[in-house]
C-alpha cells in the first residue's frame, strides 16, 4: 500500500544531504506554479512531498537519473529484478565488493541501475561517492538486514509519471524554466571550512566558482519572473553570494562529516529570489 497523502513521504534511496527531515519547512517557502524544476534532485524528498502539475528533475549523477528512468518506464520489472540483490548471501563484504566491481565495469544502463540501488542500501551510510576515474568507491555498510523498499519505489514510480528526468548542467536546466515554473535548488553545500568540503557525489566536483555561478544564474532567472528557492549552509559566504534574496535561517542542524568522531553541526538557510519580472 502506498503511504497516505497526509503523511510525509520518505524517499526509497538513502542520500547524504537529503531534505526529508526538513521538507515541511522548505515547502512553506515554495510558491505556487504549474511546474517545479529541481536542478539537484538527489533522493527526491521535495519532489515526493509537493503537489505540482509537472516536474523537471535533474541531477548531474547519470546513474541516479538512469535509475529513475528505469523505475518510471517499468516499475514492475525493476522491482522484480532489483529484489533479487537483497539476499542474505549478498550481505557480506566479499559479495558487496564483487558487485561493486561489476557495477564499475558495466556499460549496461539497466544492470547499473539495479546494482546502484543495491550499493545505496548495502553501502556505508547511504553515501554516493566516486573516485577520480569515475569508479563508485563507497565501502560495505555492514548492516544486519537491509530492507528492500518496494512500496517506496512503487510510490515514486506512480508520482514520476508527472516528471521528466534529465542529466544536465544546472544552467541548462534553468533555461527550461518559464513564467509558470518554480525552481527549488539544493546544490552540494558550500563548505563550512576547506576541510569540510565534500561534493563528490558525482565524478564532477561542485566548486566555489560553481556556487557563485549558481547564485548569479538565480538572480538572472528571477528577473524573468521565475521564482527560485535555494538551500545551503548558513555562512557569511553564502549570505554574501545570495545578496538580493530574502534569507530565512532554518532552525535545523545537520551532521556534516560521515566520521562519527569528526561530526560537526551547521545551521542552514533558504535563499528566496521572488521572481519579479
Amino acid at each position: 500500500m502506498p503511504p497516505k497523502k497526509t503523511s510525509k513521504i520518505r524517499p526509497f534511496l538513502k542520500w547524504a544531504g537529503g531534505k526529508y527531515s526538513i521538507v515541511d519547512k522548505i515547502k512553506k517557502h515554495l510558491p505556487e506554479g504549474k511546474t517545479l524544476i529541481e536542478p539537484f534532485v538527489g533522493a527526491g524528498a521535495v519532489f515526493l512531498n509537493t503537489d505540482y502539475e509537472k516536474y523537471i528533475l535533474n541531477d548531474i549523477n547519470q546513474d541516479l537519473i538512469n535509475l529513475y528512468n528505469a523505475i518510471q518506464y517499468d516499475v514492475d520489472s525493476y522491482v522484480t529484478d532489483a529484489k533479487k540483490f537483497f539476499s542474505e548471501k549478498n550481505n557480506e563484504d566479499k559479495r558487496y565488493y564483487a558487485l561493486r566491481d561489476k557495477f564499475n565495469s558495466s556499460v549496461d544502463i539497466y544492470e547499473r541501475s539495479l546494482i546502484f540501488l543495491y550499493l545505496n542500501r548495502f553501502g556505508y551510510n547511504g553515501l554516493c561517492r566516486y573516485n577520480q576515474s569515475g569508479g563508485f568507491n563507497v565501502p560495505f555498510g555492514k548492516y544486519k538486514k537491509p530492507i528492500f523498499p518496494q512500496e517506496k519505489i512503487e510510490y515514486f514510480a506512480e508520482k514520476s509519471q508527472k516528471a521528466k528526468f534529465v542529466c544536465e548542467d544546472f544552467k541548462k536546466v534553468f533555461s527550461r524554466a518559464r513564467k509558470s515554473h518554480v525552481i527549488y535548488s539544493d546544490p552540494p553545500y558550500a563548505p563550512l571550512s576547506d576541510a569540510a568540503y565534500f561534493s563528490a557525489y558525482s565524478t564532477a566536483d561542485f566548486s566555489l566558482d560553481d556556487q557563485e555561478r549558481l547564485a548569479n544564474a538565480a538572480r538572472a532567472i528571477a528577473t524573468k519572473g521565475i521564482p527560485i528557492v535555494i538551500s545551503n549552509h548558513d555562512t557569511k559566504y553564502t549570505r554574501n553570494i545570495y545578496k538580493g534574496a530574502r534569507i530565512v535561517s532554518l532552525d535545523v542542524r545537520r551532521n556534516i562529516s560521515c566520521k562519527s568522531n569528526q561530526r560537526v553541526k551547521a545551521k542552514e538557510i533558504i535563499a528566496i529570489f521572488k521572481g519579479d519580472a
